[in-house]
């Protein structure tokens, strides 16, 4: 049977038979699910080396933290025995987002992210946010663009050093932005699979200088303070971009040795699919064939 289609002036067959247009249906499934059962062994193949990748990476980070946690320990020691309070006649608050530019980690920027949007949803006029990496300023800046003083990228493909610390705390200390007080919020690495949004204090000099408790430091003049501060500052941020890069590579280690189970599981179903419908055709193929014979 021949059908026209329209002005076109093009003929084309048309297959009427049931058995014919079933088995091309058939087929099409086939080939449909095999395509899709290649992908995901694809993807599979993907994830695992990504998990691979990011447990040597976890190994190393972890390892550099060790050796890191007394920095940030002892530069935040300072502020708790000083019992430095923020300035009330200065309201301005800064805020440093310690995140990366990469995901497939899970909730790790999320959280930090989170956490931000919740101080600015309190006070939006009087808070200023860094961002290191571009996912916090991505999920920042749609809604709190104009909050946003700094941003850092190409965080993230290389484990961060006390050069970059520097760097960053250089940027923030020259800003035309004064603030009283302000926060580093990051992630704390508690093991593999575990991780806490935590913040860190910063306070400026003049907050440091009214403290009530800084007689017990002899020989502190403003000179010594603001140095002090410059690398309080910079150990911090170091120390909380390590906590960082250590919880980010755990967490992405964990999320892709999920996504490979996932995968293996999809590739079992999949693969049932597939054998269940290519079975399917087989039969079809078969009756028809016997239906033919018999018919003649």
């Amino acid at each position: 049977m021949l059908v026209r289609f329209g002005n076109f002036g093009n003929v084309v067959p048309l297959l009427v038979q049931n058995g014919q247009q079933q088995q091309q249906r058939g087929m099409a499934t086939l080939k449909a699910i095999s395509i899709r059962l290649k992908s995901v062994k694809n993807i599979q193949k993907i994830t695992q080396s990504m998990k691979m990748v990011s447990a040597a990476k976890y190994a190393r980070a972890e390892r550099e933290l060790k050796a890191v946690r007394p920095i940030g320990d002892g530069a935040s020691q300072f502020y708790e025995k000083a019992e430095i309070q923020p300035l009330a006649d200065v309201p301005q608050k800064l805020v440093i987002a310690i995140t990366s530019d990469r995901g497939l980690c899970g909730a790790v920027h999320t959280s930090v992210s989170r956490y931000i949007r919740g101080e600015l949803g309190k006070d939006d006029q009087n808070i200023k946010v860094v961002c290191v990496g571009d996912k916090s300023r991505s999920i920042l800046q749609r809604i709190y663009g104009k909050n946003i003083m700094l941003a850092c990228n190409e965080v993230g493909r290389l484990p961060p050093t006390f050069i970059d610390a520097s760097k960053l705390a250089d940027a923030v200390l020259k800003s035309d932005y004064k603030f009283s007080t302000g926060e580093i919020v990051y992630n704390k690495f508690k093991s593999v699979v575990s991780y806490n949004t935590q913040t860190l204090p910063m306070f400026s000099l003049a907050a440091v200088t009214a403290a009530p408790k800084l007689s017990v430091y002899d020989s502190l003049d403003d000179e010594v303070v603001q140095s002090y501060l410059e690398f309080s500052l910079a150990s911090l941020l170091f120390y909380s971009m390590k906590e960082g890069a250590c919880s980010e590579q755990s967490s992405r280690m964990t999320a892709m040795d999920n996504a490979s189970k996932n995968a293996g599981e999809m590739i079992d179903k999949l693969t049932l699919t597939f054998n269940r419908t290519r079975q399917a055709v087989i039969t079809r193929e078969l009756i028809e064939i016997i239906s033919g014979a018999s018919a003649l």
